[in-house]
C-alpha cells in the first residue's frame, strides 16, 4: 500500500491535476525499467495536464481520471465545492496559501459551506481532505479512493502491459473537458477503438463489498451492448471474480468517449466504494485485488 499511500498525499482537484501528473512522471521514470514494456510517455502543452503512457502496438486504452473533488476558497470564511463532496461539519480540509499550510475543519449550514480556521485563507485556495489511509486485511479506507485507486489499478497493469494506452485524464468530477481532446489524439495517432474506464463505483443493494471487481452494464449512460457481451464473455473465461452493474444514474470519464465523434467502445470496470466522495470511501481489498487481475486479463485478451 506504500503506492497508494504516495497517492492520496498528493492534492489534485479538479484544475489542479498537474501535480498529480508530476507524480506520476516521476513514478514511471523511476520504475517503467522494471516493467515488461517500457512506454513512451506522451504529455506536453498540447495535452494540458493530461498524460499519455503508450506500450507496444496498442489495441484499447485505460482511462483514469487523476482529479478528485474538494473546495475553493471564496470571501470570508465561505466555501465553494468542487464537484460533488459529501459535506459534514467536523470534516478535516487541509491546503496551502501564501501565509503557509493549512489544516482547517469544515462547516455546513443550511447547505452553504463555511470553513473553521484561526484566520483568513486567501481567496481562491483549494481545499482537499485530510490524508488519512486505514488498511485492514479486508478493507482500505480514506480519502479519494475515487480515483487513486482507479490510478493504482493502471499503474499495477502498466508493469505486465504489452500493448496498450493508459490515459491519465482531467476534470471528471468537475463536468469534464479533457477527454474529447484526449480521445481525437488516440484515435488520430493509434487507431484505437476500445476503452475501459478504471474508476471506483458504488456499493448497492446489487452490489457489494468483496464479491468481486464491478462490471458495469450502464449507468446514465448505455455501452454497446456488443462490446458489452465481448467484455462479460473474456470475464468469464478469465475466472475472477466480478459483479454485474446497472444504474440509472451517475457517470465518468465514459460519458464523454460515449459522446465522442470517433467509434470508440467503452466500458466503466471497477471496485464499489461505501461513503462515496467523504473522507472515509471504503473498499474492500479483494475487490481491488479483482480489479487489478481482470483489467491485467482483459488487456492481454482484447
Amino acid at each position: 500500500m506504500k503506492l497508494l499511500e504516495q497517492l492520496i498525499q498528493v492534492a489534485s482537484p479538479s484544475g489542479s491535476e498537474h501535480f498529480m501528473k508530476q507524480f506520476l512522471m516521476e513514478y514511471v521514470s523511476k520504475n517503467a525499467k522494471k516493467w515488461i514494456v517500457q512506454p513512451k510517455v506522451i504529455e506536453g502543452d498540447y495535452l494540458q495536464d493530461n498524460l499519455i503512457l503508450a506500450f507496444g502496438n496498442p489495441r484499447t486504452a485505460i482511462f483514469a481520471h487523476m482529479d478528485t473533488i474538494g473546495f475553493t476558497v471564496r470571501y470570508q470564511d465561505q466555501l465553494v465545492p468542487i464537484g460533488g463532496p459529501d459535506v459534514e461539519t467536523g470534516y478535516k480540509l487541509v491546503g496551502r496559501d501564501g501565509l503557509g499550510e493549512i489544516q482547517c475543519s469544515l462547516r455546513e449550514e443550511d447547505g452553504n459551506l463555511f470553513y473553521k480556521f484561526p484566520r483568513a485563507i486567501a481567496t481562491g485556495t483549494t481545499l482537499t481532505w485530510n490524508p488519512e489511509l486505514k488498511v485492514s486485511d479486508d478493507f482500505i479506507e480514506g480519502p479519494y479512493m475515487d480515483n487513486r485507486l482507479g490510478i493504482y489499478n493502471a499503474l499495477r497493469v502498466a508493469e505486465t502491459l504489452q500493448d496498450g494506452l493508459i490515459v491519465f485524464s482531467s476534470f471528471e468530477e468537475h463536468g469534464g473537458g479533457s477527454v474529447p481532446m484526449l480521445i481525437k489524439y488516440i484515435s488520430e495517432n493509434y487507431k484505437v477503438r476500445q476503452a475501459l474506464i478504471s474508476d471506483i463505483t458504488w456499493v448497492t443493494e446489487g452490489v457489494q463489498h468483496g464479491k468481486g471487481v464491478a462490471i458495469s452494464m450502464r449507468d446514465r449512460h448505455i455501452p454497446r451492448r456488443l462490446f458489452l457481451e465481448k467484455i462479460l464473455n473474456l470475464a468469464d473465461q478469465s475466472g475472477i471474480d466480478y459483479q454485474l452493474e446497472v444504474e440509472g444514474s451517475g457517470s465518468s470519464d465514459g460519458r464523454e468517449v460515449h459522446f465522442s465523434p470517433y467509434p470508440i467502445d467503452w466500458l466503466f470496470i471497477g471496485a464499489p466504494e461505501d461513503n462515496v466522495h467523504s473522507p472515509h470511501e471504503k473498499v474492500h481489498v479483494k475487490d481491488l485485488s479483482d480489479m487489478i487481475a481482470m483489467y491485467q486479463y482483459l488487456m492481454h485478451s482484447l
